[in-house]
């Protein structure tokens, strides 16, 4: 191990920020705002910084993304650092990551850290080292700004609460969408005891989150609550199976969010894994459904019924393949509709709806008023009736489709 320490501090940072990558789930909104204005210390959980990782409302956060280590005792065929995988490896110590932390922030580089890591003797020993550092930022340098832990698997209960205590948000990883998946590629994972961390995480969250009777005031412990990742592309599970999958954990679990990782395989046909990466688009749907589910009142059933084999249109947004789907229920009266009609009109988020309920109270909306929302006419047209308009025949067109499909490109052949 000690070999993993001799490269210098700068061949490590590029080492294991560029193996952190994988993990997706590093978002930072949810948290309670906090900064280190009238109080001393460093860092704080907002604004915009240069670190390439995006919130859900869009907004750009700024963190240190690494790992620990990528070194690892478990063997996961889909993990680019399992153990047989013959790729450089790296240690920080934990002093290291602290130094690293300030030292990016004072820069003003980031405004958080992302904190993951390989497996390096035992589940607890890692953990224990990224508690270490989560509470020496917090307890001796004051930092103040955003912190995400990815919880080791099997690290003891007492390990995972002390980590609470101290980061923002924690996420423990389902790893594939099926018990059986993680059987085949992870079986030194057992699925059973990743759902019982996850339950005992959203007790504690639940618990820590209601007032005392002495002092009327929440503790904090992982205000911006827990998520989790799961790889997709590594086994046959449909995008049905995963969406499936997706609502029982955030309805069980309390999830804030599950993030979704293309599976790229390594090639190593010992593995048995499927040789064709999946593509990137096939992510940006899952993320687009489970969005859907979500916030827009959409059941899982709903929005993967266009295809008999489970899996979402990849040339349509998932909101425009059901909408095509169930013309009969089209096109909605942007003056009359309630918000759960508007909601489901392919162009319309929850902001324009919004913004069109509030408007309407004050006069008959037409297209202008929608352009101004924001609204892209083209694609809603279809799928409306406003002041001064009505789809008429372009709502029963046989090539509505095709309208809304992406046009072929010219491949280059240099």
């Amino acid at each position: 191990m000690n070999k993993l320490m001799k490269k210098s501090l700068k061949e490590r940072l590029a080492i294991l920020s560029d193996a952190a990558k994988y993990d997706a789930s590093c978002a930072s909104s949810g948290t309670s705002k906090r900064d280190s204005l009238g109080s001393g210390g460093l860092g704080s959980t907002e604004g915009s910084g240069i670190c390439h990782a995006y919130a859900p409302d869009g907004r750009c956060i700024s963190l240190l993304k690494i790992l620990l280590t990528n070194f690892c005792i478990y063997d996961c065929a889909y993990c680019i650092n399992r153990s047989s995988s013959n790729v450089e490896r790296a240690r920080f110590s934990p002093d290291e990551v602290v130094w690293l932390t300030l030292e990016f922030y004072r820069r003003n580089y980031i405004e958080g850290l992302f904190l993951s890591s390989g497996i390096i003797r035992s589940s607890d020993q890692t953990m224990e080292e990224m508690v270490r550092i989560a509470r020496d930022l917090r307890t001796i340098h004051n930092f103040r700004g955003y912190i995400h832990l990815k919880t080791i698997p099997e690290a003891s209960a007492a390990l995972i609460e002390e980590a609470g205590l101290y980061a923002d948000r924690l996420s423990i990883n389902i790893e594939l969408p099926t018990d059986a998946g993680i059987g085949k590629f992870a079986p030194e994972k057992r699925p059973d005891n990743i759902r019982r961390s996850m339950g005992e995480l959203r007790l504690k969250i639940e618990e820590m989150a209601e007032p005392t009777l002495q002092s009327k005031r929440r503790k904090k412990f992982a205000p911006a609550g827990q998520s989790t990742q799961m790889i997709v592309g590594a086994d046959g599970a449909s995008d049905a199976t995963i969406l499936g999958t997706s609502s029982r954990l955030y309805g069980s679990y309390g999830l804030k969010r599950v993030y979704y990782s293309a599976f790229s395989p390594i090639p190593d046909s010992s593995k048995n894994l499927p040789l064709i990466k999946p593509p990137l688009i096939r992510e940006h749907r899952l993320y687009q459904a489970d969005w859907l589910y979500r916030f827009y009142g959409f059941s899982i059933g709903e929005i993967t019924a266009s295809r008999t084999d489970g899996m979402l249109d990849l040339d349509l947004d998932p909101k425009l393949a059901w909408a095509l789907g169930h013309r009969d229920q089209f096109p909605v009266d942007v003056n009359g509709a309630d918000k759960e009609r508007l909601l489901r009109v392919p162009g319309f988020g929850t902001k324009t709806v919004k913004g069109i309920l509030s408007a309407r109270r004050f006069r008959r909306l037409r297209l202008d008023d929608l352009k101004r929302l924001g609204v892209s006419l083209r694609k809603v047209q279809p799928f409306v009736t406003a002041e001064g308009w009505t789809p008429g025949r372009l709502a029963d067109r046989s090539d509505l489709r095709a309208m809304f499909e992406p046009k072929p490109e010219q491949l280059s052949l240099l």
